[in-house]
C-alpha cells in the first residue's frame, strides 16, 4: 500500500513568517562611550568619533544604533551615525533590538510578492517564531487576502480558518 500525501496533494500553500528574517549578522553599535561623561554629546567630540570609526566592519550587516545610557540625543546625531553606516549595511536601526526585529519583519511582509499566491490557498505558520508580533499577522492577512483564495493559520493538520474569499 503506498502512502499518499494528502497535504502535498490538496494545493495549500506553506508560508512560514521565519522565511521572511534576514539572514544577515545583526550588530550593536552603543554610543554611550561617544559622549562627554556618557552624558552630554558634544557635536565636535562626536563627530570626530563618528570620522575614525571603522564602519566598514559592517559590510553587509545589520546595524542597530543605541545608547545604554539616559541620555539625551539630538536626532542629527543619529542622521550623521546612519549616513556613515549606509554604504556598507544591508540594514540601519535605532532603538531595541526586539522593535528592531519586528520592524524588519513588517518592512519585509509590506514589500512582499503576492504573485506566488495568486488564487491560492495559504497556510501562514507562525507558530515556529514566537517572535511574531500581532502586527505581523494582521499586516499579512491584509497584504494576502486580494489575491488568495482562502488564508489558515497553524499547521496542515491543524489549521484555523482566517478568511475564504467569496465565491464569484
Amino acid at each position: 500500500m503506498e502512502i499518499e500525501n494528502k497535504v502535498a496533494r490538496s494545493g495549500l500553500i506553506t508560508f512560514e513568517m521565519k522565511s521572511l528574517r534576514s539572514k544577515a549578522e545583526m550588530v550593536h553599535l552603543d554610543i554611550a562611550p561617544w559622549l562627554y561623561e556618557e552624558l552630554i554629546l558634544k557635536e565636535k567630540d562626536f563627530r570626530n568619533y563618528i570620522a575614525d570609526h571603522n564602519w566598514s566592519q559592517y559590510e553587509g550587516k545589520r546595524l542597530r544604533i543605541f545608547c545604554s545610557v539616559d541620555a539625551i540625543i539630538p536626532s542629527w546625531a543619529y542622521m550623521l551615525l546612519a549616513d556613515k553606516a549606509a554604504p556598507f549595511v544591508v540594514f540601519c536601526f535605532v532603538g531595541e533590538e526586539q522593535e528592531m526585529r519586528q520592524f524588519e519583519l513588517l518592512h519585509a511582509i509590506q514589500n512582499l510578492d503576492v504573485a506566488p499566491f495568486e488564487s491560492g490557498r495559504v497556510i501562514v505558520n507562525g507558530c515556529s517564531d514566537p517572535d511574531v508580533s500581532p502586527a505581523a499577522f494582521a499586516m499579512l492577512t491584509a497584504k494576502l487576502r486580494p489575491v488568495v483564495k482562502s488564508i489558515l493559520f497553524g499547521e496542515a493538520c491543524s489549521t484555523v480558518p482566517v478568511y475564504k474569499a467569496p465565491k464569484n
